[in-house]
């Protein structure tokens, strides 16, 4: 049992030859092991063959799904099953980042295919180019012209945006007029009027470009059935500061809450303003904060304020001056420091660190993989920490010693033993060890570490065809 839960760790090492990764792709024990093949950084040219053929469409899928894998080979799926189509139209998602795009042939061949949905999600995926994008805002198919302005609006040219402004499609239409919404009364107040039980109306009240009419009339209708909406409108830049301030005692907390986060209000006005923001709460940085924040001036106003969410809003601005940095790092609001360490490129080490150990939102975990989180000192400061999430960060320490390595290594507690598993400086004898333990085999088999005869050994033992 113990070779079965190790195996699938071998697909993921990248000392792993391909006589070994063919091997696996005979591992019936459970399709996700083939499947993490398509996330090796590098393919052999035979695995890559043999996975383009691969029975299990859902193994095909997974390689269409691979950021990690060479665009050209995602490519080649077009030329299988016609059903993998829409698989390499989809792509990859990967979290925080775009993946590799297609070849210009493969967007050929995808934008033109007979299916809708494999068109449709060619134009929408994140990785579709510019390039491949641009022209379709004259295509005689207004669902490309549609794509076209939500994707690569800033990328047209005034004449090709007037038309799509003037576009005989209504939807075409729409999907322009809210590019240029928040600079164009006319164009919000169209959206409102021919749009108004639209999804998209979420959008247009915090962003539209209010006339001071429809700023009225929209106040009116909101006021006494739809506070939800009523909150959204009050955000909006545009709308009038006096009509916001008729609100300011409003009885519903959200509505309180966007009157004092407007723009215009001195910290005293903020304060007098029942307003209240839990921990909890998920709020959008402030519109006028996000469209000002080239403005360091305003975002040191922003970081300063005894305002939640201006100074919520500040942290999630790279622009953040490095003063202002320093300051919410140590903000008593938690998402304040949790944001700036997830979005700010020069997060304090210290805060990165701190929120992983003590931090209780599932994000902090990923906070290890940020440029700036520490690892010089870790050895010295954890190796014997009562905490195994913290024990384990010992093992980031470059100057972490192979024997404090090995002793990591038969930790009690399994997460510690698993990144201890996979560490380079650990022994091969004692890698070895540690593909009969179930909870860390699968990451000593992953170890580059690893002889190939010890991976031969391991699928022999656990039954993998030759």
């Amino acid at each position: 049992m113990a070779a079965l839960d190790a195996v699938p760790g071998l697909a993921a090492n990248p000392a792993a030859p391909a006589s070994v990764l063919l091997r696996l792709l005979r591992f019936d024990h459970e399709w996700s092991t083939v499947a993490r093949l398509t996330y090796r950084a590098s393919v052999p040219d035979e695995v890559a063959e043999a996975l383009l053929a691969h029975p299990d469409r859902r193994v095909r899928g997974a390689l269409a799904e691979s950021a990690g894998a060479d665009p050209a080979l995602r490519a080649r799926l077009l030329d299988g099953p016609a059903s993998d189509a829409i698989l390499v139209a989809c792509g990859p998602h990967p979290y925080g980042t775009t993946a590799p795009p297609l070849p210009d042939a493969a967007y050929e061949r995808l934008l033109a295919h007979d299916n809708a949905n494999v068109r449709y999600e060619t134009a929408n995926a994140p990785s579709t180019p510019a390039h491949v994008l641009l022209p379709l805002a004259t295509h005689e198919d207004p669902f490309f012209r549609r794509a076209a302005c939500r994707r690569v609006w800033d990328e047209l040219g005034p004449q090709v945006r007037g038309a799509l402004l003037d576009d005989p499609d209504p939807e075409v239409r729409t999907a322009a007029a809210l590019q240029v919404m928040a600079d164009a009364e006319e164009r919000t107040a169209w959206l409102v009027e021919t749009r108004a039980d639209h999804l998209w109306l979420w959008d247009v009240l915090a962003h539209g470009r209010l006339e001071r009419g429809l700023a009225e009339r929209l106040l009116a209708e909101f006021l006494d059935t739809d506070t939800t909406r009523l909150a959204r409108l009050v955000g909006n830049p545009t709308f009038p500061a006096d009509l916001a301030a008729t609100l300011a005692g409003h009885e519903d907390p959200a509505v309180r809450l966007a009157v004092s986060a407007r723009a215009e209000l001195t910290e005293e006005q903020r304060e007098a303003i029942a307003w209240k923001v839990t921990e909890e709460d998920r709020l959008e940085p402030l519109v006028w904060v996000w469209r000002g924040r080239a403005d360091g001036e305003l975002l040191r106003r922003c970081a300063r304020s005894a305002h939640t969410w201006l100074r919520r809003s500040a942290a999630v601005c790279a622009e953040l001056p490095d003063d202002c940095v320093e300051l919410l790092a140590d903000d008593e609001d938690f998402a304040v420091r949790l944001l700036l360490a997830e979005r700010h490129p020069k997060a304090p080490p210290e805060l990165l660190l701190d929120l992983y150990l003590h931090g209780t939102h599932r994000a902090v975990g990923v906070l290890v993989s940020r440029p700036g989180f520490p690892s010089a000192g870790l050895a010295e400061r954890f190796a014997d920490a009562a905490d195994p999430q913290a024990r384990a960060l010992a093992l980031r320490d470059p100057a972490a010693t192979p024997e404090l390595v090995e002793r990591l290594s038969r930790d009690p507690d399994g997460f510690v033993r698993l990144m201890a598993a996979s560490d380079r400086r650990l022994a091969v004898r004692r890698v070895v060890e540690l593909l009969d333990d179930p909870e860390v085999g699968f990451a000593a088999a992953a170890n580059p570490l690893l002889p190939v005869a010890e991976m031969t050994a391991l699928l022999d033992r656990a039954g993998v065809p030759g």
